[in-house]
């Protein structure tokens, strides 16, 4: 198999195609990079800005260059001795007009040959929920006409500049034109029925992404669709010019394990493929699923136990809490935005299942109030730790019944009188443990189960709770665990040893099109857990400072304290390193971003506005104060936002350059989001899909040329950190048996600043790489751009394999003799080391 060495991730489509990705082909041979991670390219929808809404998965995007610029692409690649990773989308396509196959379902219904390619429900009509009001609401308006289809030609039911067509046979086309009631009547003959975006939660006859009604879900686990859905894709993998493929939301088919394993028989076993699959608490990835790992979420939750101060935690949330106003209890905040979830959001797919279930049960001769039932399906949904199980017609994997049975006799000892024997009945029929009579109910519930837990974790977890909890915004990201927990160095330890051992290939991650904010983001605000006090101090001074910008509400004031230090720690995470408060300019750019990031941050909380209901009111208030903090006329409070966030930033620089060398270093494969090689600041999508300067960092990769560490703008341009980027994946195609695998070893460290360094290795073969890097050092004495040459009093202790060596730190090119321990008294404090093994002494 075709492992990469270091992957970089493209976003196609909003600036970026097929001939401008051919120019950065050199580029990314100079930086090291293996392989060309490509985000969707299949035609989607005329207006996509990311390209999961595919229209034709047989058709690359004429949009971005059409197969002749991708043919131009690959070229391009495979003469720079480049590969290539396709993204794909086996789970969903656009439900929309421009998609070939969904109209065609609009127009014969169940009699479409893509009637079954779609996951409908088709006891009843197909429902399309795009009308911005009711059916007979929209009519009344005379929103509604008859009128041709541009496109073909045919009468259609024309709702502003959208036609549906109308089923054959269903309209006389020498009829005058008809008045309300005949439209009302025509509509009745379609196998379809038009609908309010707003009724899609409770109606809907489709599964759809997540939220998204414009997404629908596609039945992959038929033959005939995957034959063709993946048309083009395997065409593409056997021609040799994609090399691996990323499988998007993996957790969204019926059966993913299935799909894998008929992908892997179609693609060959020497394609490399990895699964978005965000993994949670303690569990793994299956050890029976043929891929090479996941996409890399894990990996950004374990960094969070290096670049975390523990002991400070508790102090931290202490002072959250203090403006809250009262403790917060998180496991009722999760179960709260579950709730919610399951009762509101998820109606129509809850009561989808509640009546499977009843179905079954009456079956059985089970005589349970259907409210009860209800009652009891939903508290197991909630429970659910994990984003799925894994089960067919067979029944649970052991690892997944023994999950199931211990949610339960959770939920039956807790305090919500749930009864045990309707529990015991729904695990049932998970396990595939039901009468073979309603054997066809039964795959049905286990399926739409499984297939709603994971949209009721992420929506709750990621789309709600985090944008309500604020305590450290660099602790609420994808895959991260929404329930406080302990850090340490020693769990990151055993994470990597697991990391090798169960998926070395997998992809490690620090930012991608989905993460909440951008790596460099994250790592400055990771240092909020060293200096919380100080923190605290800073957003109470800003708060004040700006106070006359708080507007009263009837529901309060808009933004509350609890907003307040939500806005100010985004505004210090997406802060440019090199934006000075009298840069109006500057401020105007980062003022467009952080509004549209103020925006989805209240909507998404769900609390006082939301996406379906939006409070106008409040969110201007908020907008408004969020605008007023980067005005320049504001400049008593940006001169002290901007003198005040200096060690912050500082101190992230340092935290960046850690984790940048980890995960070059560590087990899996690194991979770099477009432009993440320098820093990245960016706010959740859209701002994280922005297209980087490339023109900018090719200028900064200066082949040969080493960055000066005490110069201040090799710091706060980032390169720096693309030097570390560029002399590791380098490092790494030299020795590919060293980093897939090579031997993780914890290494300890010993004296007074034992606790700001992490150090491991890696060993193979008798080559070695040996890791130390800074950590928590906030404290302006330890962080500086022209401090002196020295070090901290600690050592790095050796084992004997690694002992006695000569080796050369591959960052500086400075030659160290090691005995049994590496002293770095002499090492600039706030440089990581890297050093390979020479020769042995």
């Amino acid at each position: 198999m075709n492992i990469p060495a270091a992957t970089y991730r493209i976003q196609f489509r909003d600036g970026m195609d097929f001939d401008k990705a051919v120019a950065l082909v050199p580029y990314l041979k100079r930086l090291g990079i293996s392989h060309l991670y490509a985000s969707p390219i299949f035609t989607a929808t005329s207006d996509s800005t990311h390209g999961y809404d595919i229209t034709d998965a047989n058709e690359i995007d004429p949009i971005i260059g059409g197969r002749a610029g991708f043919d131009r692409l690959s070229q391009a690649l495979k003469a720079a001795g480049l590969g290539l990773i396709l993204d794909i989308v086996p789970n969903h396509m656009a439900a929309s007009l421009e998609n070939p196959w969904w109209r065609d379902v609009i127009e014969h219904g169940e009699k479409s040959r893509y009637a079954r390619h779609f996951d409908i429900d088709w006891s009843q009509r197909l429902t399309l929920p795009f009308l911005g009001d009711t059916f007979e609401e929209v009519l009344e308006k005379g929103e509604i006409t008859l009128k041709p289809d541009p496109r073909t030609g045919q009468p259609a039911l024309a709702y502003f500049d959208t036609y549906y067509p109308l089923a054959p046979d269903t309209h006389d086309a020498s009829a005058t034109t008809p008045d309300n009631g005949a439209l009302a009547e025509l509509h009745q003959r379609q196998p379809y029925r038009l609908m309010s975006w707003r009724d899609a939660p409770r109606e809907l006859s489709y599964r759809r992404f997540f939220e998204i009604t414009g997404l629908a879900g596609v039945r992959v686990e038929d033959d005939a669709v995957f034959e063709d859905t993946h048309r083009l894709i395997l065409e593409l993998v056997h021609s040799g010019a994609v090399d691996g493929l990323r499988v998007d939301h993996v957790d969204g088919l019926a059966d993913p394990k299935a799909y894998l394993e008929r992908l892997r028989e179609k693609a060959g076993a020497d394609c490399y493929i990895t699964v978005e699959k965000i993994l949670g608490k303690g569990e793994r990835l299956p050890a029976d699923w043929p891929v090479s790992g996941t996409t890399g979420y894990e990996f950004i939750a374990a960094l969070s136990d290096v670049l975390v101060e523990d002991e400070n935690i508790a102090v931290l949330r202490n002072l959250y809490e203090n403006v809250v106003g009262k403790p917060v209890d998180m496991r009722e905040e999760l179960r709260a935005a579950k709730l919610m979830m399951v009762e509101k959001n998820f109606e129509g797919e809850f009561t989808t299942l509640c009546q499977l279930a009843l179905n079954i049960a009456e079956a059985e001769d089970h005589t349970w109030d259907a409210n009860t039932l209800r009652a009891a399906l939903r508290e197991l949904l909630i429970a659910f730790p994990v984003y799925r199980t894994y089960g067919t017609s067979r029944g649970l994997p052991a690892d997944d019944a023994a999950l199931l049975h211990n949610i339960i006799g959770k939920i039956t000892t807790s305090s919500l009188a749930v009864p045990a024997d309707i529990l015991e009945f729904l695990a049932r029929i998970l396990c595939a443990q039901t009468p073979e009579s309603v054997s066809g109910q039964a795959d049905q519930f286990r399926t739409r189960f499984q297939q709603l837990t994971g949209p009721l974790m992420a929506k709750s977890v990621e789309d709600t709770l985090f944008f309500r909890q604020h305590m450290d915004l660099a602790l609420n990201e994808v895959g991260a665990e929404p329930l406080l927990r302990r850090f340490s160095l020693d769990r990151f330890h055993q994470e990597m040893a697991r990391r090798l051992g169960e998926q070395p290939a997998a992809l490690s991650t620090t930012s991608t099109h989905d993460t909440k904010r951008g790596e460099d983001a994250r790592a400055r605000l990771f240092t909020l857990t060293e200096a919380p006090e100080l923190w605290a101090e800073n957003v109470t001074r800003w708060h004040q400072m700006n106070q006359s910008k708080v507007i009263t509400l009837p529901d309060g004031p808009a933004p509350k304290l609890t907003g307040a230090w939500m806005l100010y720690q985004a505004l210090a995470g997406a802060w440019p390193a090199t934006l000075h408060p009298a840069d109006e300019e500057g401020l105007r750019e980062l003022n467009e971003r952080f509004q549209l990031f103020v925006e989805k941050a209240l909507r998404e909380a769900k609390l006082r506005t939301s996406w379906g209901d939006s409070n106008d009111d409040y969110e201007n208030a908020v907008l408004g104060y969020a605008r007023h903090l980067l005005s320049p006329d504001n400049s008593l409070f940006l001169n002290d936002f901007y003198a005040a966030i200096r060690p912050f930033i500082r101190a992230g620089l340092v935290n960046s350059l850690t984790q940048t060398m980890i995960k070059m270093i560590a087990p899996g494969v690194p991979d770099i989001y477009q432009g993440s090689e320098v820093l990245n600041f960016s706010l959740v999508d859209p701002d994280n899909r922005r297209l980087p300067d490339f023109g900018e960092l090719e200028r900064l990769l200066v082949q040969g040329e080493k960055p000066a560490w005490n110069d201040e703008t090799a710091w706060t341009s980032g390169r720096l950190k693309q030097h570390i980027v560029a002399v590791l994946a380098r490092y790494r195609q030299q020795k590919t048996a060293l980093f897939l695998q090579g031997d993780y070893l914890p290494l300890e460290t010993t004296g007074d600043h034992a606790g700001n360094v992490i150090a491991f290795a890696r060993q193979a073969n008798g080559e070695a790489v040996i890791v130390a890097a800074p950590r928590l050092v906030f404290n302006e004495q330890k962080v500086g751009f022209n401090q002196p040459a020295e070090g901290v009093d600690t050592q790095v202790l050796l084992p004997e394999s690694l002992a006695h060596r000569t080796c050369r730190d591959l960052l500086s090119g400075r030659e160290i003799h090691v005995t049994d321990r590496l002293d770095l008294s002499t090492w600039p404090r706030d440089q990581p080391l890297v050093l390979c093994s020479v020769s042995v002494g």
